[in-house]
């Protein structure tokens, strides 16, 4: 039971990448309509008589997300039976399975009666949350057995202040950099970092979309490395935390340098799922600093600062 949880949980973690990815290429793609305003059919057919690339990108994604959801809903209801003593494990069930269920909703209203790009740019956002609530079941599944452990960590206030607001702001940064595609704004502005070199600000909407993306960008990457410093100073003992924001730091420069190149390459597709598979690992990896600060705050803690509540600590049977 311990080992089969363990591979079904991290194809799972696959499974929902898979569905962010694709997700990133229909829209990349101008896939959305490839199955015409019919779901889950495809233009009303359970097999198309004119099958083309937009039709098989856009039906694919559909495939793949139901598949992703039978998954999760069979991990939710596997780890709410062996681990449901965990205090974290029910909510990050739910969140899981109702957010990946709240973005198939949005994508069929998309396809079948038409959204604003306001609100399909909340559609990579929702798939995000299920994605971290999944990988944070995984990993919750994996510490279980102590061979993955993050007990008995300590969190100053200026930590946590980090923690708390890099996540938030995070979703801030991933709605923009969302509106930017579903405006057509990814080529608004022809250079980098500026958004043209014979001027300093934006003068029309679609250039404000993709400056504001830029800015926002900006701020987090710089929010990150503050907070990278403060862990190399303070956190060294505390290896999660540590390596936590390095891999944050790399991420987001991985986001930097990939953003760039969308603009420079004029929307090269590989540029752009790598820059859609960054972004979704910062947010998994900023979501588990978030699990560890909320786990920390409610801990008490020993005159030596050890915990005294262990949430982790019955086994798997």
């Amino acid at each position: 039971m311990q080992r089969s949880l363990k591979w079904f949980a991290s194809t799972t973690t696959v499974a929902m990448l898979f569905v962010l990815i694709g997700g990133a290429l229909v829209t990349k793609t101008d896939s959305g309509m490839g199955c015409g305003r019919s779901w889950p059919l495809c233009h009303g057919q359970w097999i198309p008589d004119d099958i083309t690339p937009q039709l098989v990108i856009e039906l694919s994604h559909r495939l793949v997300s139901g598949l992703a959801a039978i998954m999760v809903l069979i991990l939710c209801i596997r780890s709410w039976r062996v681990m449901g003593h965990v205090r974290e494990t029910k909510p990050l069930a739910v969140l899981s399975f109702v957010f990946l269920v709240l973005q198939s909703l949005i994508g069929a209203a998309a396809v079948v009666w038409g959204q604003s790009d306001f609100v399909m740019a909340l559609h990579f956002g929702i798939s995000l949350i299920s994605f971290a609530a999944v990988l944070l079941l995984t990993l919750l599944i994996f510490e279980v057995d102590k061979k993955f452990s993050a007990t008995s960590l300590h969190l100053d206030g200026q930590m946590r202040f980090h923690i708390y607001g890099i996540i938030i702001y995070s979703y801030l940064v991933v709605y923009t950099g969302a509106l930017v595609r579903h405006t057509n704004a990814s080529l608004a502005c022809p250079s980098w970092p500026l958004c043209a070199k014979s001027r300093l600000l934006p003068v029309q909407f679609h250039e404000w979309v993709q400056m504001g993306h830029r800015l926002a960008a900006a701020v987090i990457i710089i929010w990150i490395a503050v907070a990278t410093v403060h862990a190399a100073r303070h956190y060294r003992e505390q290896p999660v935390i540590y390596y936590g924001w390095i891999i944050s730091l790399l991420l987001v420069l991985a986001q930097m340098v990939t953003g760039a190149l969308v603009v420079f390459t004029e929307l090269n597709l590989y540029i752009s799922l790598a820059h859609a598979f960054f972004i979704s690992c910062l947010f998994g990896v900023l979501s588990y600093l978030l699990l560890l600060a909320l786990r920390t705050r409610r801990r008490p803690a020993t005159a030596a600062g050890r915990s005294v509540e262990d949430t982790a600590s019955a086994p798997l049977k």
